[in-house]
């Protein structure tokens, strides 16, 4: 029987995330850069520059998320961290925004910007195993509060928007919605 272990992402895990998210670099080559990166940046970059950014990310440390790892394959990623450590997460107009702008720079309020899955781990509750492991993890590195904006409705469960996560995946790990400036989309807040 395979064990499932949830382990924060450093360097030495690299071969694994970088096999999880494939050549292409999973999301059209975004390597988990998209709320890290300016638009200008991410227009310029391409999969290659992505995956370089990222690589220099994870290991300069801290660990910028969690990755899950089964018989030493990586089935699933989560990105969990600071607020500050995402800065697109943070611009005015996004869905994303902190109720309180002094948020953005408070290393205490987390944010669990993204995911990506693995195709032949979808559907068996990965997702919410790696929440629960998140605010765990969130709480014994200093989080006050973790946020997410996830998508409440998806026509299909292999969506590509569905890497904010579901609604009914926080609602479960007892997040509470705080926001809502777009329909389908809240910002939901998790004290820990």
């Amino acid at each position: 029987m395979s064990k499932l272990t949830i382990v924060p992402l450093t360097g030495g895990l690299w071969p694994q995330f970088e096999d999880l998210f494939g050549k292409q670099g999973a999301c059209y080559g975004c390597w988990c850069t998209h709320f890290r990166l300016p638009p200008a940046a991410r227009r310029e970059n391409d999969r290659v520059r992505n995956k370089e950014f990222i690589k220099a990310r994870i290991e300069a440390g801290p660990p910028p998320g969690l990755l899950a790892i089964e018989d030493d394959v990586a089935t699933g990623w989560m990105q969990i961290g600071p607020r500050a450590d995402v800065p697109e997460w943070n611009n005015a107009g996004r869905v994303s925004t902190p109720l309180d702008p002094g948020d953005a720079a408070d290393p205490s309020v987390w944010a669990i910007s993204c995911f990506f899955i693995r195709n032949t781990a979808r559907r068996k509750g990965l997702t919410h195993r790696l929440v629960e492991a998140g605010v765990d993890f969130a709480r014994k590195n200093g989080a006050r509060l973790v946020e997410a904006c996830p998508m409440t409705e998806s026509k299909d469960s292999r969506s590509v928007g569905l890497y904010v996560g579901s609604t009914r995946v926080f609602e479960k790990a007892g997040f509470s919605p705080v926001a809502e400036r777009k329909p389908g989309r809240p910002l939901m807040r998790l004290a820990v």
